[in-house]
């Protein structure tokens, strides 16, 4: 592992989440079981267990299990085998019960208001509290796995920097990552179901998620004024013992954490494999420091994107993924496109522009991403193979866990 200071710059490090659902072995249904590998073990501490460079834990439920970097690394060719390994010791523990882990962001027949079971252990009065004001025995609570990725800020400037290149390009992220085009046995008409429940889950309190896409701010200071006094006085009326902390409540598709100098990305689905994931990760990283480098637009563009323009293409994404076809000619000049172009054409030249500028750090990943930009994101694969029965959806979802287990990308 690496030593990394407890501040740092702009692109010195990241840290990656991933999201996986236990799941019986033959019957694909979800098992809620994470306290055996986080609380019945010898190695685990306060429902983690520390694994070297990776961390095991939980969030809200009790079958989702996280994966994510126990320090911020910069080499995320080493994460990737490290997740992809750390997957294959999960899945030989669960074996004994009968259970193993399966990737997507969403599980295509599971019952929230049947099969939800809260984690009781640490954060339970968060949980319950939660619960009480939102109901998360639904599917925008118990059934969205995702993948986070946390990048670095110093101060107010590379704050201001980072911040305005990740607003202009989170609405194109859904496009690009979607893996959760069924619920409940059917297609749901969207390619990304888990934003659109993201998006909608915390509407008793609009202020939490906002527009998904965050305002332009561009100071902590701003930020504070703006945003969590806006959630702390709107949580007054649910929260009178204040057990909510309005930092940690924020819930828009990228969260600045001033305390430690990061923000965090959330809108993208998690996919089959860490090999996917690492390298749609990448490719983030290597766009946003394009962006913050000025390659592909100047930082006062950018800085003035309209949030509406970025909400309403971030919406169609969500239905449409890579197909979305995108008109504001003030959103496609970001990326130096002057014409129509769908969201699909966009990273398409996204990864060539990138190529041309030496983003070196993309050439490994090359595989992973000639799948995505060839075949479609991981939602459209599903779909074209899912079929019209149970039988059929559950051979695809039991192909996705083998996926899962040799860190191979799904090809239909």
């Amino acid at each position: 592992m690496s030593t990394t200071p407890s501040r740092l710059h702009l692109f010195q490090a990241f840290g990656i989440e991933l999201e996986y659902m236990i799941v019986d072995r033959d019957s694909l249904e979800i098992r809620s079981i994470a306290d055996k590998l986080l609380y019945d073990h010898p190695r685990a501490e306060e429902g983690e267990r520390n694994n070297g460079s990776i961390t095991w834990s939980n969030e809200l439920v009790s079958h989702v299990i996280e994966l994510k970097l126990t320090k911020p690394e910069f080499n995320l060719n080493a994460a990737a085998h490290a997740l992809a390994d750390n997957v294959v010791l999960i899945n030989q523990e669960l074996s004994q019960w009968g259970c193993q882990l399966m990737p997507g962001a969403a599980h295509p027949w599971m019952s929230p208001a049947k099969e939800t079971r809260l984690w009781p252990y640490d954060h339970a009065a968060v949980y319950q509290l939660y619960d009480k004001i939102f109901g998360c025995s639904g599917h925008g609570w118990s059934n969205l796995q995702s993948t986070h990725l946390n990048l670095p800020f110093y101060d107010d400037e590379e704050f201001a920097r980072l911040h305005a290149a990740i607003r202009v390009l989170l609405p194109i992220l859904p496009a690009l990552c979607a893996s959760s085009p069924v619920l409940d046995g059917s297609p749901t008409g969207k390619m990304d179901t888990r934003m659109h429940y993201y998006k909608t889950n915390q509407s008793a309190i609009p202020s939490i998620t906002g527009k998904i896409i965050p305002e332009a701010i561009y100071s902590r200071r701003q930020y504070g004024h703006q945003v969590y006094d806006r959630i702390r006085e709107d949580l007054a009326a649910f929260d009178p013992d204040k057990i909510l902390d309005p930092v940690w409540v924020n819930s828009r598709g990228a969260i600045p954490r001033f305390d430690r100098g990061s923000i965090e990305i959330r809108v993208m689905d998690i996919q089959e494999c860490p090999a996917a994931d690492v390298a749609i990760v990448q490719l983030v990283i290597e766009t946003l420091r394009a962006l913050v480098g000025e390659e592909l637009a100047s930082h006062e563009q950018q800085m003035s994107a309209r949030t509406e323009i970025l909400s309403g293409i971030l919406d169609d994404c969500t239905v449409n993924g890579m197909g979305t076809e995108i008109l504001s000619s003030e959103y496609l000049a970001l990326f130096g496109i002057r014409e129509f172009a769908t969201a699909g054409e966009i990273w398409a030249t996204i990864v060539d522009q990138l190529k041309k500028r030496n983003h070196e750090l993309l050439d490994q990943w090359k595989p992973e991403l000639d799948v995505l930009l060839r075949e479609g994101n991981l939602a459209s694969r599903i779909l074209r193979v899912a079929g019209q029965s149970p039988e059929e959806l559950k051979k695809v979802y039991a192909r996705l866990c083998g996926c899962l287990q040799q860190n191979k990308m799904f090809i239909p």
